[in-house]
């Protein structure tokens, strides 16, 4: 890798890795979480392993998954990846926190103990590099707070897991100094500042797609990136979720495109189909309109743009695989950035119109 910001980056102190990682809710499979859709598009299993593989031959080595990806099937699929590969050459992020079964609270030392040991099993692996808590709500008052900080804490001493991670929005509002999240500041600087605090956490995951606002962003009222959240806590690493906004900045999508019940993507409306189609116009007709072209963009941006942050992109063939990793050592042009940047700009602009027109006035 020849330009700079594709230089491997740190995930856990110690350990340098690819900056370019592996998502892994496509290979799960459609699901159905409380009522709403978690999963994605049905993958064959032996496709889906074959990507895996080629992935990381190819030089992934930080994989990305959750208990809530096909309920399951994500790691499980990952583990019959994980079991033709030595162990020390990939790091595993799981997150927890969406899915509690049966229990009271996601977040109940027993559920917590649970999850992490089925984890295991679906993976088969002893430890877990990270385990990340997929949000900020811990139960009335907290109430969960203190045998989770404790639960974790006991979990990393038994070499069950090595790090602790945390979901954050990509911008944190500035909030009152409440820590409650019955107060409504679920994405404060407060709130998250005394999570922080009570859980010491070693990385930080956040959705950060093209359109997404700048890093340095820094919005009316005072609020704050996530990448400036971590620059200013020292110690966080970060991870990048949908660079590619699943799937959907590769044009290969169009605005009549149906997705199944338990696909994700079948929250977006006709209407968001249309305006991300049009908005990708513009790189259409500078870079190609090949799929595998706009997905090259988009990554590449998502690289520079964060420098210091495992990007994870879903993968589910190894053609896509192969395309995901292709010309990862050739550099973009500060021209082409400055175009794509503009272009995304404009697109998120257009989304945001049309999330505003949809609020009842």
């Amino acid at each position: 890798m020849t330009a700079s910001y594709l230089s491997p980056r740190r995930l856990i102190a110690g350990r340098d890795e690819h900056p370019l990682g592996v998502g892994c809710r496509p290979i799960g499979g459609p699901a159905i979480n409380e009522g709403r859709p978690v999963g994605w598009a049905h993958v064959d299993d032996s496709s889906a392993v074959d990507a895996l593989l080629r992935a990381h031959a190819l030089g992934a080595t930080v994989y990305d998954t959750s208990d809530v990806y096909g309920l399951g099937h994500s790691q499980r699929v990952l583990g019959r990846m994980l079991a033709q590969v030595p162990r020390s050459s990939v790091r595993i992020a799981c997150t927890v926190g969406t899915y509690k079964g049966t229990g009271q609270h996601a977040y109940s030392s027993l559920n917590l103990f649970r999850q992490v040991e089925q984890t295991q099993e679906n993976l088969g692996v002893k430890h877990l590099d990270v385990l990340i808590l997929a949000h900020a709500d811990f139960g009335p008052h907290d109430r969960y707070l203190d045998e989770a900080r404790d639960t974790l804490k006991a979990l990393c001493d038994s070499g069950d897991i090595t790090a602790i991670g945390m979901r954050v929005p990509g911008i944190l509002s500035a909030g009152p100094a409440t820590s409650d999240p019955s107060a409504g500041f679920w994405g404060s600087q407060t709130r998250y500042d005394f999570l922080f605090d009570q859980l010491n956490p070693q990385v930080l995951s956040t959705t950060a797609s093209p359109p997404e606002p700048q890093a340095g962003h820094t919005a009316a009222g005072g609020a704050k990136s996530v990448f400036s959240f971590a620059r200013r806590r020292g110690t966080a690493t970060t991870m990048i979720h949908e660079p590619l906004l699943q799937g959907l900045l590769t044009g290969k999508y169009r605005p009549d495109s149906a997705f199944s019940p338990g696909d994700v993507r079948s929250l977006y409306t006709p209407a968001h189909l249309q305006i991300i189609d049009r908005g990708l116009g513009a790189l259409r007709n500078r870079f190609g309109t090949n799929p595998q072209a706009l997905a090259r963009v988009a990554l590449h941006y998502c690289l520079r743009r964060c420098p210091d942050s495992i990007v994870l992109a879903g993968i589910s063939s190894p053609e896509q695989a192969e395309a995901n990793f292709a010309d990862l050592d050739s550099e973009m042009t500060d021209d082409d950035y400055a175009f794509a940047e503009r272009t995304y700009t404009a697109l998120r602009n257009e989304l945001g119109r049309q999330a505003a027109s949809l609020v009842p006035r």
